[in-house]
């Protein structure tokens, strides 16, 4: 069976479980820091398909790996998923379930890169104006990046408008090379 459709699946019980409980914000909480922990420590993927390490050890690993509080529901999830020999697609299963969630809740990813840093009443106004536009929810990420000298940078969804002085002088020296 393919990897994304048992993903899926797992996802949407964990999900559903969740609801019922009213503690599907706690475990998405816990599904980003598992999802997180795959992306920061890449050894753990390869330590958890390890065919020679013993079941116990691997949901020891990936209990570790949901973070210092998780939810009783997050570490059954993972008993389970272990017990059932799933555990080589639980980074899959915690993304399916951040994915669900985000559709659940009508939560869009937003992301603002500024040259410098910008204060919170700024990032604020950005975040409504993305609501106002998207009618939904907006997990908002702010980037400093240097290299553009000026102005920002906002995405979301599939929406990406460049306000940087770097796209600016770009498009000038583009002009001119005509």
């Amino acid at each position: 069976m393919d990897i994304g459709v048992i993903s899926v699946r797992y996802a949407r019980a964990l999900l559903k479980s969740a609801t019922e409980q009213k503690q599907e914000d706690a475990v998405y909480k816990d599904m980003q820091t598992l999802a997180e922990s795959y992306v920061q420590v890449p050894q753990l993927r390869t330590t958890v398909n390890n065919p020679m390490l013993a079941a116990q050890k691997k949901e020891d690993l990936l209990l570790t790996a949901l973070g210092s509080k998780p939810t009783e529901l997050s570490k059954k999830f993972i008993q389970l998923v272990v017990k059932e020999g799933r555990e080589a697609i639980a980074q899959f299963m915690a993304n399916s379930y951040i994915t669900l969630y985000r559709q659940q809740k009508n939560i869009i990813r937003g992301r603002l890169i500024t040259a410098t840093a910008v204060n919170a009443a700024t990032e604020q106004k950005m975040r409504k104006m993305v609501e106002s536009r998207t009618n939904g929810n907006v997990e908002f990420q702010t980037e400093v990046n240097p290299d553009i000298v000026g102005g920002f940078i906002l995405e979301y969804d599939t929406y990406r408008m460049d306000a940087s002085v770097k796209s600016k002088l770009n498009n000038i020296l583009q002009t001119l090379k005509k």
